[in-house]
């Protein structure tokens, strides 16, 4: 991996007040933003400051050279006004609205300072009745009274619980939706907070982002980013809340950050096809000295693993209350080959699931898709293969397993050594289909089960 210099920029400041910004949050200052970044981008590049105050603001597009610094005491809320998000093209989806924050084609640019960022995503998500306390589902209940037929999911819209088979019906009809045709599904098709893509020379360093539609991070297709130093909180129970997933990218380093997700916290994709000719479509990722509370999965690969994936290193973190500490997860129709894969030196607590969990049998249902109540379509060449994957200095105190192999008949597990390694759990190791596996110095203490299962196996070492 080549080594990463973070974008430095000018030392010039575009406060945004200067641009008409009031700091009341009732406000909108959408145009403040704006005006504050183009000014910024159109004479060098610089620092647009956002000072201490309640900002309220419709979606923020940023610009090449600019970083966006907000200041201790800075707190960016983002409207709950949906007509202020455009449907803007999502690559091989049609469109969908648009991110809180967004760039495309952007080189270096930055989100810093020790300011917060809500997306409003409360306004966005819907919510599942068994996440929910009495009192909660009383609140919402008060916002809105669009709950599915069932009583299981409660809707912010009628226009967010209708999406799904607006789209289906719209998918029928034609080929090729604009995007005006899409504005009746707005509510249903939730952004990221922060969308990126074809970008390069990204820093990410020091704010809070909370409450996002979906997930928070996502940057696609981009180049030299440096996540560090920020954090990123979803409530438990929110709908794909993810914390960050890093889809076909090079060059990525993420450390020293802390998360609390409805979904899979740090999360690696390889979506559709690489960008990158030959190679996988992510590729020299490290994370390190990272803290993960609530979330689906600490570290996680797939479940979209398609492109392929390369290279990647999770060193020094800690899962405190993680569903799956360790989580590495595909399935037919939407695998590709992943390997040389280095995780070391995890300390975890409170794991309701695996501590370590491989999974090919993961259904990737799209969410967003404009067909999703239309079977799809699994084509048996994207067959997950994991393999070269080198896990040590492992330790867990309470786990629902310890360490769960589930590979394909078609496709097995291979190549995976775990070294080093003293697990808590209530069930033992377990494989099935996977070959040429070793254990070494890994003590395992399970109070269900036989401490060893094994189906399909072959080569399965277990060493002192």
């Amino acid at each position: 991996m080549p080594a990463m210099d973070a974008p430095v920029f000018a030392e010039r400041t575009f406060p945004i007040t200067n641009y008409g910004a009031v700091g009341d949050g009732h406000t909108l200052n959408t145009a403040a933003f704006a005006k504050a970044i183009d000014a910024c981008a159109q004479a060098g590049g610089g620092h647009v400051v956002v000072p201490p105050g309640l900002w309220l603001t419709g979606p923020i597009v940023l610009r090449g050279g600019v970083d966006l610094k907000t200041e201790r005491g800075a707190l960016v809320q983002f409207t709950a006004d949906h007509t202020a998000y455009a449907m803007v093209p999502r690559p091989g989806r049609g469109y969908t609205s648009q991110s809180a924050i967004s760039a495309v084609g952007a080189n270096n640019i930055a989100l810093t300072g020790d300011g917060v960022f809500d997306g409003a995503g409360d306004t966005w998500r819907p919510a599942r009745r068994n996440k929910a306390t009495d009192a909660q589902w009383e609140e919402m209940l008060a916002k809105s009274p669009t709950v599915s037929g069932d009583g299981a999911n409660w809707w912010p819209t009628k226009e967010a619980m209708d999406g799904e088979d607006y789209l289906t019906n719209l998918a029928a009809k034609t080929s090729a939706p604009t995007a005006e045709d899409y504005l009746p599904a707005r509510d249903f098709l939730r952004s990221p907070l922060i969308s990126l893509r074809d970008c390069d020379n990204v820093l990410i360093q020091g704010p809070t982002f909370r409450n996002s539609p979906a997930g928070i991070l996502s940057p696609n297709h981009c180049e030299n980013l440096t996540v560090r130093d920020a954090t990123f909180f979803n409530e438990w129970w929110a709908q794909n809340g993810d914390g960050m997933d890093i889809a076909d990218c090079r060059g990525v380093a993420i450390y020293r950050c802390t998360l609390s997700t409805g979904d899979d916290a740090i999360c690696m994709k390889g979506e559709g096809k690489s960008p990158y000719p030959g190679e996988a479509g992510l590729q020299e990722v490290v994370v390190a000295e990272c803290t993960v509370y609530h979330g689906h999965g600490g570290f996680v690969v797939g479940g979209t693993t398609e492109s392929g994936m390369s290279n990647l290193w999770c060193t020094k973190c800690v899962f405190d209350g993680t569903d799956v500490g360790i989580r590495v997860k595909s399935g037919l129709g939407h695998g590709g080959l992943v390997h040389d894969v280095t995780i070391d030196h995890i300390f975890m607590r409170d794991i309701a699931g695996g501590a370590i969990d491989f999974n090919t049998f993961y259904d990737n249902t799209p969410v967003t898709n404009a067909a999703v109540k239309v079977p799809l379509s699994r084509d048996a060449a994207k067959t997950p293969e994991f393999r070269d994957f080198r896990i040590s200095d492992i330790y867990c105190l309470g786990a629902g397993a310890a360490i769960s192999l589930k590979g394909l008949r078609q496709q097995p597990l291979h190549a995976i050594t775990i070294e080093r390694a003293e697990i808590t759990a209530k069930r033992g190791f377990s494989a099935v289909d996977a070959r040429d596996i070793t254990l070494k110095g890994v003590k395992i203490h399970n109070s269900e089960g036989l401490p060893v299962t094994e189906k399909n196996t072959s080569n399965i070492q277990i060493l002192d």
